[in-house]
Parts: C-alpha cells; sequence; structure tokens
C-alpha cells in the first residue's frame, strides 16, 4: 500500500492544477436562485465511502452557483472503515477531503484507531480546520476548538467542535496517551465558554460540530444530553450514531429542536448529505439523497476512482469461500448476542495463539473473547477476498492474551453486557465458553473504572459461567484470554484486562482469521460449522419487555401468561396501559373453561358463540373497549356458569366507596361479590371508577385474583 501512496502523491498536483482550470471554465453568472441565502452542507460517519465523494463536491458548486453562500461540514468518523481510507489510515480520506472542499471537520471516535500522532499529521495535511474544544492532550486543547467564517455578505458563522468522551474507551488506550476528553459537566463548560467565545466575537450564528450521538447507550454524553444544559447554539450538527433526520424528529420531535437549537445529523455511509439552510425566513432543514442526486465532480471521481482501484487490485484477490453469509449487523447481531461472525473470529483468535502452544496454562483453560463493536462489516456467502476481511476487521489489532483469575473473566463479562440486550459494542463474542446472561435481573452498578465511562459491577448477578471448554468453571482457577490488543488494554468495558498480565503476539486480528480459514477450514467457511450461532452464549430476556419486574401488575401479568389466559400484544410486548375488549375477555374465559377458541369466521368467533350459549355475555360489540363494571360483571357471570360460590360479598358495603353512585343498577351485585372476593379493590381515591375503560394490567390482575381466591376457594370448600 505505500506503493499506492506514493502513486496517489504523486498524482495530487496533478488534480489539484486541474481543481485550479476547472474552477476557471465554470465561473458562469450564478442563476441567483439562492441570492442571500447561507447553505451548509454536512456529512458525517462517511466510513470510507470515498466513491460518493465527487457527489458532495458537485453539490457544493451547485448549490454555489445558484447564488447561496456555502460551507461545507464533517462531524466525523472520516479516516476509517472501508479499506479504501483505513490501509493508509486515514490519509486517503483527508487528501479526498482536500479535492472535495470541505471547510471545516471535527473530530469521530474513530479518528484515534491509529493513534493521536497519526491524527496530529493528518490535521497537518488538511486544507481545513479540525476541531474539537473538548478533546485535551496534556491539559491543553489538543486540536483548534473553534473556527469563524466571515462570509462575502458579511456574516458571521461560528462554528465549535465537540467529540464524544467515549473515545477514551472506544480507542486503543495505548495509542491515545495523553489524550483526555472533557465529558459530562466540564463538556457543557466547555461548550459555554465556546458560546461565549463566538458571541463576543461578534458572531451571527453559531454552530456546534458534534460527534456525540443520541443513542441510548450513550446516554450522559449524547447532544441531546448536553443541549438540555447548554443554551446559545443555533444549530448542533452532530454524528456517531449515524441517525437520520427522521430518526432525530422521532426522538425530540418534528421541529427538530432541544430548547432553542436545531439538532441535525445525515446517517452514514454519504447516503445523504444534510442541508442546513440559512434564509431571512430563518434557518431550515434538510438532506439530499445522494443515490438519486446525478451530478459528479470528475476530479474528485478520478481521484476516488485511482484509490478504489489500487485497493481492489491489492485486496481483491479470492483466497476462501463461505458457504453462509456471516453477520455483520449491529442490532440484533455482534453487539446484542452470539453470532456466526462473532463464532468464527473468537475461533479464529483462539487457534492462532493456541496452534504453536507455550500458553502458561493448559489448553483447557485457554478461551477467547473479541468485542462485537470490532466486528465492522457481513461476509456474504461466496468468494472471500483480503479486502472482505480486513472490511471486517479494518482497525489493524492484533493477537493479545490476558492471563486472569476466573473472578476477573466473570467480571469482565458482566461489564461487558451491561446493557444487553440493548446493544453495546463491548459484547463479547467467545470461544471456548458458554454463558447466560439473565437480562431481567439489572446491572449492578458499582464504581466507574478509571479513565472510562463505564462502571465496575458492584455485584455479579447477570452472567453465569456454564463452562470452560466443556468443564466447570472455576472463579479460583487461572485462565488465558485471547483477545485483541484493545481489549487486552482495557478497552471498552474491559478495564479488568488492564489490570492483568498481557502478551501482545504482534500477529494482526485479519492476517489471523485468513490463515484460520486457509489452514485449519480448508479454505471454506462451511454451513455445517458456521451456518449458525454455536450455542456459547444464552440472553434470558424478559418475556415481555414492557412488564418489568417489581411493577404493581408483573406478577398477574406473569399468572395470566404462564396459564395460558393472556397473551403478549406481540412477541415480546404486552402494553399493559392497553385497552381490553370484549372479545378478548369472551376469549380468556373461553379459555379458562377448556373451550375451543381457534379462529373461526374470525378470531374470536369461537369465544364469542362460548360466551352466548353460556350467559356470559351477549356477544355484541366485539371491537369495543369494556369498562370496569362490564368486566366485572362478566367475571360474575362466569363464576355463576361455573358453580362457584357467589354468596361472598352479599353483604358487603361497596357504599364506603366514593364513587359507589356511578355503579350501574345490573353490576352492584357483581361489585359487591368482586369486592367481597377480593377481585377488585378501590384505588388510592377509595374510588372504584366503575365507567372507566379496563386495561390489561387491570384485567390481568382481576384473572389472577379470580383463579386464586374464587376457585382455589370454592375447590376447598367442595373438597
Amino acid at each position: 500500500m505505500k506503493k499506492l501512496l506514493s502513486l496517489f502523491l504523486v498524482l495530487a498536483l496533478a488534480f489539484t492544477l486541474c481543481v485550479g482550470v476547472l474552477a476557471d471554465e465554470t465561473t458562469a453568472e450564478p442563476a441567483g436562485e439562492l441570492d442571500g441565502e447561507i447553505v451548509i452542507l454536512h456529512t458525517n460517519d462517511v466510513h470510507g465511502a470515498i466513491e460518493s465523494y465527487a457527489k458532495v463536491a458537485a453539490l457544493k458548486a451547485e448549490y454555489e452557483a445558484k447564488g447561496a453562500e456555502v460551507l461545507l461540514m464533517d462531524a466525523g468518523d472520516y479516516i476509517q472503515g472501508e479499506p479504501y481510507v483505513s490501509v493508509s489510515q486515514g490519509e486517503t480520506a483527508i487528501r479526498l477531503m482536500n479535492y472535495v472542499g470541505y471547510d471545516v471537520a471535527t473530530i469521530g471516535n474513530h479518528e484515534f484507531d491509529y493513534g493521536y500522532e497519526n491524527l496530529d499529521q493528518l490535521d497537518s495535511a488538511a486544507e481545513f480546520p479540525i476541531i474539537a474544544a473538548n478533546v485535551m492532550y496534556n491539559g491543553k486543547v489538543a486540536f483548534e476548538a473553534n473556527v469563524v467564517f466571515e462570509l462575502e455578505s458579511g456574516v458571521k458563522v461560528g462554528v465549535f467542535g465537540l467529540s464524544t468522551p467515549e473515545t477514551a474507551t472506544k480507542a486503543h488506550p495505548g495509542k491515545i496517551k495523553g489524550v483526555t476528553f472533557l465529558s459530562g459537566d466540564d463538556m457543557n463548560k466547555a461548550a459555554e465558554a465556546q458560546v461565549k467565545e463566538l458571541t463576543e466575537a461578534g458572531c451571527d450564528y453559531i454552530i456546534c460540530l458534534g460527534h456525540l450521538g443520541i443513542d441510548d447507550s450513550s446516554k450522559g454524553y449524547r447532544s441531546v444530553d448536553l443541549l438540555e444544559a447548554v443554551t446559545g447554539i443555533d444549530v448542533f450538527i452532530d454524528g456517531h450514531s449515524h441517525s437520520t433526520l427522521d430518526q432525530i424528529k422521532a426522538l425530540v420531535g418534528d421541529d427538530c429542536k432541544v430548547g432553542d437549537t436545531l439538532l441535525t445529523s445525515t446517517g452514514t455511509k454519504l447516503a445523504t448529505v444534510g442541508a442546513v439552510t440559512i434564509s431571512e425566513d430563518g434557518i431550515s432543514l434538510g438532506s439530499v439523497d445522494l443515490e438519486k442526486y446525478e451530478g459528479s465532480d470528475d476530479v474528485v471521481e478520478e481521484a476516488a476512482q485511482l484509490v478504489i482501484d489500487e485497493v481492489d487490485a491489492a485486496y481483491g484477490a479470492v483466497f476462501a469461500k463461505s458457504e453462509v453469509e456471516l453477520c455483520g449487523v449491529n442490532a440484533p447481531g455482534n453487539r446484542t448476542q452470539e453470532t456466526n461472525n462473532g463464532d468464527l473470529i473468537a475461533d479464529a483468535i483462539l487457534w492462532q495463539a493456541m496452534k504453536d502452544g507455550g500458553l502458561p496454562v493448559a489448553d483447557e483453560n485457554v478461551v477467547a473473547i473479541t468485542n462485537g463493536g470490532g466486528i465492522r462489516a457481513a461476509i456474504a456467502a461466496g468468494d472471500i477476498t483480503k479486502k472482505d476481511v480486513n472490511t471486517v476487521l479494518p482497525f489493524g489489532n492484533t493477537v493479545a492474551y490476558v492471563t486472569v483469575k476466573g473472578s476477573v473473566l466473570l467480571e469482565a463479562l458482566e461489564a461487558s453486557t451491561f446493557s444487553t440486550p440493548e446493544s453495546v459494542g463491548a459484547f463479547p463474542q467467545v470461544a471456548g465458553i458458554e454463558f447466560t446472561v439473565d437480562t431481567t435481573k439489572a446491572f449492578d452498578q458499582g464504581e466507574l473504572y478509571p479513565g472510562s465511562t463505564y462502571y465496575a459491577p458492584a455485584s455479579i448477578n447477570r452472567v453465569t459461567i456454564e463452562s470452560i471448554n466443556g468443564k466447570a468453571f472455576d472463579p479460583d482457577a487461572t485462565y488465558v484470554v485471547v483477545t485483541n490488543d484493545f481489549l487486552a488494554a482495557g478497552g471498552d468495558t474491559y478495564y479488568a484486562f488492564s489490570v492483568s498480565t498481557s502478551v501482545d503476539t504482534g500477529i494482526p486480528m485479519d492476517e489471523a482469521l485468513m490463515s484460520y480459514i486457509t489452514e485449519e477450514l480448508d479454505g471454506v467457511v462451511t454451513a455445517e460449522q458456521y451456518g449458525e450461532p454455536q450455542g456459547r452464549i444464552t440472553i434470558v430476556e424478559p418475556v415481555f419487555t414492557d412488564v418489568a419486574e417489581g411493577t404493581w401488575f408483573y406478577d398477574a401479568v406473569m399468572y395470566v401468561y404462564e396459564n395460558e389466559i393472556m397473551n403478549g400484544m406481540s412477541k415480546n410486548t404486552f402494553v399493559p396501559d392497553g385497552t381490553l375488549t370484549r372479545a378478548m375477555v369472551w376469549t380468556m374465559l373461553a379459555r379458562m373453561d377448556g373451550a375451543d377458541t381457534s379462529a373461526g369466521d374470525t378470531w374470536y368467533s369461537k369465544a364469542q358463540a362460548w360466551a352466548v350459549e353460556n350467559e356470559v355475555s351477549d356477544g355484541t360489540s366485539p371491537d369495543g373497549a369494556i369498562t370496569r363494571e362490564q368486566l366485572v360483571t362478566m367475571l360474575y357471570r362466569y363464576a355463576e356458569y361455573k358453580g362457584f360460590d357467589v354468596s361472598v360479598g352479599e353483604d358487603t358495603n361497596i357504599l364506603s366507596y366514593a364513587d359507589a353512585a356511578d355503579i350501574s343498577d345490573y353490576a352492584v351485585t357483581a361489585f359487591q361479590w368482586a369486592c367481597g372476593s377480593g377481585l377488585i379493590e378501590g384505588d388510592t381515591n377509595n374510588t372504584l371508577t366503575p365507567k372507566a375503560d379496563t386495561t390489561r394490567a387491570q384485567a390481568a390482575t382481576m384473572f389472577m385474583r379470580l383463579c386464586e381466591n374464587v376457585m382455589v376457594e370454592t375447590a376447598l370448600l367442595a373438597a
């Protein structure tokens, strides 16, 4: 690849000259459609999609030709991803961005993948400022904090940068020595200081170019969190979470505002380019779909194609085949659960570390862990090239191993699954380990790991290790964990590894994977071995994600579900506050009676017929919401039909309830029975709310009490 870079450098001057010629050739009178407007075009999380840079350049030129004053900005993660940028450690990305005409960029976490010194060199090569007010080096701002653009119209646009504090654990610790990231209140104060400075500099508009994101897993460090604390920013251009403008709207509302600040982002891989338009009418947000956009800059296109052709030639040779697609999806996928790609990579690094022997423990005590966030792409079924592997593993990580006690291994697994089933880059893909994560139990958050954004577990209560290479796990035994150098150094949630004895083999992970496939698998990733995940990780999830243990209705919902009285509204949601219909009640009662509730003319028709036949209901209004007094009446009729003792409650004084007078005459006896039998209780206001619609959680509670109080009591009396 050094030859590629040399050739690229040789051609760079020629391309630069061509750009100058093109500029002269395209100085026609602007159409004037956008006279007086300022357009900020923005990209984020490009991750090596360099084939689209020519369209970005053309789009900028088109806006300028129409009379707009244009600024082009990037919100981070531009030097890592596809081999087209990763093999040069970002140099090709910066040169292409120079050609495109970027005016400013901030720093994403992946800008540190090749180390601080590399980024410092790229900053020198960039013909645009790289800014971040919260990235410090030896206690001082590492790069420029802000830049002010004074446009031809006289308008001043101030831009300051922010980079995610999560970089502290997402970048290799050894590659960012001396680098710290202001976070929390410190980041907020840095942002406030930037707003003050830019305001005092006379800026008409203040833009934050940030790489913070909006993912739940980044709570506390997100753009929305910062904007709840910091005012005075006109527009926050975001990256990191690969969010689209529609996703921003879904989170903060259609106006895309957090407080008085507009928040925008434009996905990833240059699928779209964001467009912030500043006019006399105010500020508006939009985006341009590059797939549909037909413009292209010839010079940038030729420069990008040169890189693509050279990398494809060097990395495009087929060395193996796969009978199956190997997972490249984050969630559900490599960051949430065991995957076939995770199994393959973990097997590969385990094989690499063990094949020559010499490890300090017996083979039966050697396992492997790699983080799901390090698996960046899928491998399609068919031919496998070096480029495919490099795209999956683009970081240049090496195979390393740490020697730890079993208790440390257990801590690492507990910490790295703290958010499971929610996505997290630390999620462990493993070999030699079988373990279970019980997500029905909360992560017991302990102290913040030193220099990290992640927390140690105060106790181990979610993860259970069933076996190590088929034998019982021993927390006091010594194990070797084969991993990557990033995790061995304490990256992500794996601080526990950083204080253990570690060895870096120096063997790149991508080479280990290719060697494993060619030597151990004879060049074929088979469906038999890797068609599906191999069952190393079990995720125990709540039956219903919206029914948390400890809620007042949890026991009732689980009772009616386990006894096949009620089902969820979807595979994993119960919708406890959802409306209960009459048809649902017919079906539930029919199930309790052992009647046939399979679908007939409608899903409820057989249950409806059962209810009418047994005088539980008149069978009308199947889709109508059922009130509390209507449900109590149906339950009373069911009890009569089944021969249960309904005399209980005859003497119950329901007049003590504040709204007893609201009970319809037909339901009074049923309410007396229900209150006397403990099926229903008044609320904190001492009311029965008979006319209110019944929620599914309330119904579950009444049905559970019917089974436990009435049916059981009747059975005992009969005995």
